[in-house]
């Protein structure tokens, strides 16, 4: 456990890339397998639920600590972190755990929630006693499910990938797949066997492209049209679609197994030829187009999904990358070869007979086969999602302008000769948006930030005008510089009106234009409306708060 905590200790105290890796490298190189394999765990993202009731940890850190609940909910006032407050506050620290990572996590922490609430106080009395105040932190935040340090997960690869001495990308590979945080699975991450069946491939992104002045001027720099591929950007989930050893299973981009949420799409990947992998969409999806995010929204989360579910939310796979065809790796091969290939495996299951639900293909890539002018086979929610025809870069901007009538998010635009990377790299694809919804709202509450903004209020709730008072409309904690979160904070605490636990609403003085990309009805808000992706886009200090926008004017945004 020490080594743990002097690992998280390390990357909470840099902001310098190099820095956090270098330590990641120590660690890794010099911990105990089965230590680094639950570090590896709860560092990218694999936190375990959380164990025990806040209740329960309020109650006990009160006992052990000997303070009134109002002091300790004052002292969280100032703090904004649980796992630190408590911490913080807890009786004298003990000298360190005698006990590995591994071993308080197997020993300690996986048992509590099988425990009596007796059980449960005695044995985290019993842990608080034995750690020292950095490894309760570290503890805390394990036990409530709310671990983060300042290390992004591409920075654990790489510091993985340099102690496995491969490249990043195939470790990432390797990371994304299904392994356990045991001795063994670690081992064999770094030994290249980690198993390949269930494995996706580490997504490639685009990058946004920021386009400022008139339509397709800024687009020459791009060199010749002939020489990039046009598709919808959709609204939906990224994910992959892999087909193996006679097994279906589908990946979101937050390397979570979905596979349970959308049953018909593994349905139809039964379809696809063994050793295949497919990058694309999942779209909620009916008739010849898109729905809304919102309806893809009913299926997420899901294990089990009813007929009915299915009936009332239907979705579709919209197959835009293949990267593995017959088993064969094909992302280092050029995009307008993969899209060929592609395009060949979807025309194949148009065309094939379906003597069963769950028949293979057995020609999978037919030489010299041209994709049909047809939709895909309609009783199948696996597409291909077109490619799409502009000559010139002014004709491509008019396409781009007409993203929203399609319920689409814009464009992509992607360089026929481009491999297929991992992660985001600049040059190759690129993302071109259309503008957002945007919409002047009054601050009316806010609550602290998580992290390293735990002590500062950073999440703010807006509201618009309606019939002469204001109506919450969103929540949004992104598009202010560190000066300009300073001097909110600052507002916040001196214009306070009421406090709702966490919540202080506040004099409603200042007036932000929010950017939002969507608008949906809504019966679980008090407006009615829901917005999509909120964020400040610039503080309006030139407005006063009674020139703020109507709710009426919210709905005119959602026609």
């Amino acid at each position: 456990m020490k080594r743990f905590t002097q690992l998280f200790s390390e990357l909470d105290q840099t902001t310098r890339t190099n820095e956090k890796v270098a330590a990641l490298e120590r660690y890794f190189a010099e911990a105990p397998a089965a230590d680094a394999a639950w570090a590896l765990q709860f560092l990218t993202g694999r936190s375990l639920a959380r164990v025990v009731s806040t209740k329960h940890l309020w109650q006990w850190a009160a006992d052990a600590s000997g303070l009134p609940p109002w002091l300790m909910a004052e002292c969280f006032d100032t703090v904004g972190d649980l796992g630190e407050t408590l911490a913080l506050l807890l009786p004298e620290e003990g000298a360190g755990s005698p006990l590995t990572l591994a071993q308080l996590v197997e020993q300690r922490l996986l048992p509590l929630p099988t425990l009596t609430d007796h059980s449960q106080r005695e044995m985290l009395l019993r842990t608080w006693g034995e750690l020292s105040r950095p490894e309760r932190l570290v503890w805390n935040k394990l036990i409530t499910g709310n671990f983060r340090v300042g290390a992004a997960r591409t920075l654990v690869v790489r510091a993985l990938a340099n102690v496995a001495k491969v490249e990043p990308a195939v470790m990432a590979h390797r990371v994304m797949g299904r392994w356990r945080p045991t001795a063994a699975d670690f081992a064999q991450l770094l030994s290249g066997d980690a198993g390949s069946i269930a494995r996706p491939y580490p997504f490639f992104l685009a990058s946004p492209l920021e386009i400022k002045i008139k339509p397709g001027e800024a687009l020459d720099s791009l060199g010749d049209i002939r020489d990039w591929q046009f598709e919808w950007k959709w609204d939906g989930i990224r994910a992959q679609l892999i087909r193996r050893e006679g097994e279906t299973l589908i990946w979101s981009r937050g390397d979570e197994m979905v596979t349970d949420a959308f049953p018909e799409l593994a349905e139809a990947g039964n379809h696809l030829p063994d050793g295949t992998a497919l990058d694309g969409e999942i779209l909620a999806w009916q008739g010849d187009g898109p729905l809304p995010f919102a309806k893809l929204q009913r299926r997420l989360g899901r294990k089990m999904v009813s007929a009915k579910t299915r009936r009332d939310f239907p979705v579709a796979f919209l197959a835009y990358d293949l990267l593995e065809a017959g088993g064969e790796d094909l992302r280092v091969r050029p995009l307008v070869e993969r899209r060929a290939r592609l395009e060949q495996i979807i025309s194949a299951i148009v065309a094939a007979p379906r003597k069963s639900a769950r028949q293979p293909l057995a020609e999978a890539l037919l030489p010299g086969f041209e994709l049909p002018e047809t939709e895909p086979f309609p009783s199948l929610p696996l597409r291909l999602s077109p490619a799409l025809k502009a000559s010139s870069w002014t004709e491509l901007s008019q396409l781009q302008q007409g993203a929203r009538a399609r319920n689409v998010e814009g464009l992509m635009l992607k360089r026929r000769s481009s491999p297929y990377g991992a992660g985001r790299q600049r040059g190759d694809w690129w993302k071109w948006k259309i503008d957002p919804f945007v919409i002047d709202a009054v601050l009316v509450s806010a609550q602290r930030g998580h992290g390293r903004r735990a002590s500062l209020y950073t999440d703010y709730t807006f509201a618009l005008w309606d019939q002469g008072r204001l109506v919450p409309v969103a929540k949004a904690y992104s598009g202010l510089t560190d000066a300009e979160i300073l001097e909110m904070d600052a507002f916040v605490r001196h214009n306070t009106v009421e406090k709702f636990g966490h919540v202080r609403s506040v004099k409603p003085m200042h007036v932000f234009e929010l950017a939002f990309e969507g608008i949906q009805k809504s019966s679980r808000h008090q407006s009615g409306l829901a917005v999509r992706f909120p964020r400040m886009h610039r503080w309006r200090r030139d407005k006063k708060p009674e020139e703020a926008d109507t709710l009426d004017a919210l709905r005119a945004l959602a026609g």
